[in-house]
Order: C-alpha cells, then structure tokens, then sequence
C-alpha cells in the first residue's frame, strides 16, 4: 500500500487534531461563571474546576501520564492519546477564570500564525532564507516604535524570545555603545553599576549575572506610594556610585510594573540619564501595549526619550506566547553592538545573484556598522536562531487592526477599574491598587469587616500576623480553583512601610476578554471559601 503524501499526512493529521483542539477551545467559552455559587456550575464544583485545570501534584501526574519513547512508533493514534492527555492536564488559558499571570489565551489569528510558522519552519537570520518574514518583521517594528513616537530613519526594532531577553539584550548594547573596548575586550576593570525600580522585574539582575557584573551591579532605586521610581533618588545614587570609583552606564524603568502595574516618570529619569550619560531603557514588556490606546497612551510619556524599549504583544494583545520586540530610534547602535563576521552565514557578495550585465550583486546585508539598512536580522542580535515571532503580531494587527487593539485594551481598562470599585466597596475587602488601576491587574487583601486578622491585637508579632494573613490568602487562591477561578498573590515590597506586615495579598490580572460577570463571579466564589478559611487561621 503506498504511503501518503506529506500533505495527506499532514492534512490528516491536523484534522485529527482539530477535532482535539476546538471542543478544548469551546468548553471555555460555554463554561458560565456568572453564578460564582458554592455549588460551582449546575451544582458540580467539579465541573468548573476541570473545564480550567484538571490539577494533579507532580507526583500524581507522572503516574498517569508514564511517559516514555516507544521502540516502534505509534503512529497517529500515539500522538493523538498524548494530545489528549495533554489538553485535559494543562490549564485552559481560554477559559474566563484564568486571571492568574500577566498573559491569557491567544485568539483565532493566534493559532493560525503559529500553524504558519510550524509550516515554513524556518530561520528569520538571514534573508535569503527568510525573504518575506524578514520584510515582515521589519515593518512591524517599526510601526510599533512609531507608535511610541520613534519615528527617525534609523528607528525600528528586533524580535527576540520574550522580556528577559529583551531586557538582557539592551544592557549588552548599552555597555557595547557607551564602552565599545568591552565588546571585544570584557568588562575589565570596570566596576559597572546598573539601576532598576525596586518594583522592577527580576530579568535585571539576572541578566547582570549572566554578563558577568554579578547581582551586586544592580541597585535599586527607592520608589513613591505608587510604586514609581523617584527620580531625585536614582540622581543620588548615580552621583554615590561615581562618588565610589563605579562606572553607572544603565538604567532600566518600568511600564507597568510585574505586581503594581506602575509607570515610573519616564520624562525625569531621562533629564537624569542625559545628565550623567547613561543608557535608559524602557522595560514596557507588560505596559507598552497601552501605546495602542489614545486614552491610555499618556502614562508613556517620555518613553520616546528611551534608548531602548521592551514591549511583549504576547500579554496584553493576546497574542501566542512568545512575542516580544526590543525597539530603538537608532538600529545602527544594535548593529555596532552585535554585529560580528561570520563568512558562513553573513555573505558581503552573493555569487548567485547575478546580473544581467555580469556584475555581481551586493548582498542585502553588507556589514557596514554605519549601513541604514541590515536585512539579516540575526547580525542585530544575540542569537543566531530566530523563529519568524512577528508574524504572529503582525496577522494579528492585520486581522483586528489598530482600532481593535484600542478598544480591547480600554475595555479591559474598564472592567479591571470596576473591579478595583466594587473590591473598595466592599465591606470584607481592602483596596491596595490605586482606582483606577494604573494598569491591568487588581491588588487586595480579603478582610472581613475590613481588618486583617490579629490587627489590632500588640500580643503577637508582627511577622505572625503576616504569616496568618499570607496563609489566609494563600489558602483561598488554592480553594477558589475548585470554583473555576485562578488568581495569583504576592508579598509587600520590603519598602512598602503602609503594608508593611500585613502579609500576602490578592493579585488578580485582567485581560483582554475578561468580563464584569467574570469580576462578580470571582468576589463570590471568595465570598464562600473566605470565612471558612479565615475562622481556620484564627484558630
């Protein structure tokens, strides 16, 4: 019998699988948590969990899923089984209760973008591999950076594989521009200093140890009520690490905070930047969608006076994880950072384009560090493998269109600033976000008759009453996912004097297709789990 075609087979197969995916796509959006009863959906708690996460311990998973290779392959009805296996143990990202992480589902261009990327299968480093994907990327990064008001010959931007990464590549072309013996000769004696919010992401430090600083590089900077870096203090560190014999060459302010959701000045922080010479980064990975939106533009403002700015589509646009773009108003400092000759790869002449007069054509991509345009994109980076990643952005902009981004992103706005109301209002809840909230997510502290546990009591310590409020938190995030709903916590920054031992609170993040129904259901579902837990803590 003769075997498919590979297009059979692979028609075949994405059929098989279609068939997996939609009902797993359609049981989130028949999935009804406007109730938010203790009884879950139609009376079966069970229910409303599963249809979000089927939750397992690890030890319990690997019994049932036992995976292992096969000797002789099992063919499609394998794949299929591990498929379903799969889907039934993952969390539905789809589903209205996920509110748990700074991204959710992706949407219908979404997974048509990446079934694309899986077809073409290809690498986005040179050109001539990649001819459409690599005009593709290009333009969508520098539309992007027009939106942020970079808008000069040179401006544009690189994909790269999320907002670390992001982050980690414009502290090496910070260093390469402002000190370019490093990039050839390391950091040498230079005792480097890197600033960052101390509400700002992780990705910093670990980006210092990765470069060799060491974790010891990055201060951070004291922030306001609001959890924005305060510019007098960044000057006053900057002027303590000179003072010290440091070389300060960086800093990095957030658009939208990881816990908060915060902006710092952006328009301070440059005057200090410009004043001692340091590179600024604006790391926009969660906020930097806002820049979609005319009502919500403003809290960028001076970001266009950053050197460098992260954005993420892959959070607040929905689309497939992992999209993240670095953006610039001048591509020729990422190409003097992180171009390099490699004769294999990055061809001057390209003896197989030839003329019609004989003459041999010159390749796209001649390494010229002073050169207007780089077309393989793999010399603008750290990395030589790179998937097509814009494409995702860009059929998702082509499909929804900027009016679309807009009008999600503000009714987004909408129901996490409803939320942040009825949580203020309500007599068994503490607001800890401003209202309305600075970005997406909702930061709160159950409390029944609005006092935390042991408040008012001198007889225990302080770090007691935040561990019983920490575990009261906990202990509800863990009992509202038999309801159907996922939320996230976090703890006080260590400079959060206001609540400064109270403990863990409530970070819950909206996005884009979240609704009001959905805030409702989830006040309620605390609602039925929080006494309970509350009467065992005091115990």
């Amino acid at each position: 019998m003769d075997q498919p075609s590979r297009a059979d087979e692979v028609g075949n197969l994405l059929n098989a699988v279609q068939n997996l995916l939609v009902p797993f796509i359609r049981s989130a959006d028949t999935q009804s948590l406007e109730n938010g009863s203790k009884n879950g959906v139609n009376g079966n708690s069970n229910k409303a969990a599963a249809l979000l996460i089927d939750h397992k311990s690890p030890k319990e998973l690997q019994e049932i899923l036992n995976l292992d290779f096969p000797t002789t392959g099992q063919g499609q009805n394998g794949l299929l089984e591990i498929v379903q296996q799969v889907l039934r143990y993952s969390v539905n990202t789809w589903h209205q209760g996920f509110l748990d992480k700074l991204y959710a589902s992706t949407n219908a261009p979404g997974v048509a973008a990446e079934l694309i990327l899986a077809t073409l299968n290809t690498n986005v480093h040179v050109y001539h591999v990649s001819p459409a994907l690599t005009l593709i990327e290009k333009y969508t990064a520098k539309k992007l950076a027009s939106l942020f008001g970079l808008n000069g010959p040179y401006s544009g931007g690189i994909s790269v594989q999320g907002g670390s990464a992001s982050n980690t590549t414009s502290i090496v072309i910070a260093r390469n521009i402002l000190y370019p013996e490093t990039k050839t000769e390391g950091n040498g004696g230079y005792r480097f200093v890197l600033f960052t919010s101390e509400h700002g992401h992780y990705s910093i430090e670990k980006a210092a140890q990765m470069l060799g600083f060491g974790s010891s590089a990055v201060w951070s900077v004291p922030v306001d009520k609001q959890g924005r870096i305060i510019p007098s203090e960044l000057d006053n560190l900057v002027q303590k690490a000179k003072n010290e014999g440091r070389t300060p060459f960086y800093v990095n302010a957030t658009a939208g905070t990881t816990v908060l959701g915060s902006f710092d000045p952006f328009d301070e922080i440059s005057a200090v930047c410009k004043k001692h010479n340091l590179w600024l980064h604006v790391d926009g990975s969660w906020g930097g969608s806002f820049v979609f939106s005319k009502h919500h533009k403003s809290k960028l403002a001076g970001a266009e006076k950053a050197d460098s700015i992260a954005i993420n589509p892959h959070k607040m646009l929905g689309v497939p994880v992992t999209c993240s773009f670095l953006l610039a108003a001048d591509l020729r400092q990422f190409h003097r950072a992180n171009t390099l000759p490699a004769g294999y790869l990055f061809h001057n002449v390209d003896t197989d384009h030839q003329q019609p007069n004989g003459k041999v054509e010159e390749e796209l991509s001649e390494v010229q560090p002073e050169s207007p345009e780089v077309w393989d994109l793999a010399d603008l980076t750290l990395q030589c493998g790179r998937r097509a990643d814009s494409l995702k952005l860009f059929l998702s902009w082509t499909y929804y269109g900027s009016e679309g981004y807009e009008r999600q992103i503000d009714e987004a706005a909408d129901v996490a600033s409803y939320l942040a109301t009825v949580i203020d209002n309500h007599p068994d809840f503490i607001l800890l976000s401003e209202n309305p909230p600075p970005c997406l997510q909702v930061c709160y502290y159950y409390a029944p008759g609005k006092r935390l546990v042991h408040e008012s009591e001198s007889n225990i310590s302080e770090d007691a009453r935040a561990a019983k409020n920490s575990k009261i938190t906990e202990e509800i995030t863990h009992a509202i996912v038999d309801k159907g709903y996922m939320i996230d916590y976090a703890p006080p920054s260590s400079n959060d004097v206001e609540n400064k031992g109270k403990g863990k609170f409530f970070r819950c993040v909206v996005n884009i297709s979240t609704t009001r129904k959905t805030m409702d259901g989830l006040i309620r579902a605390i609602e039925d789990v929080g006494p309970g837990i509350v009467d065992r803590v005091r115990e």
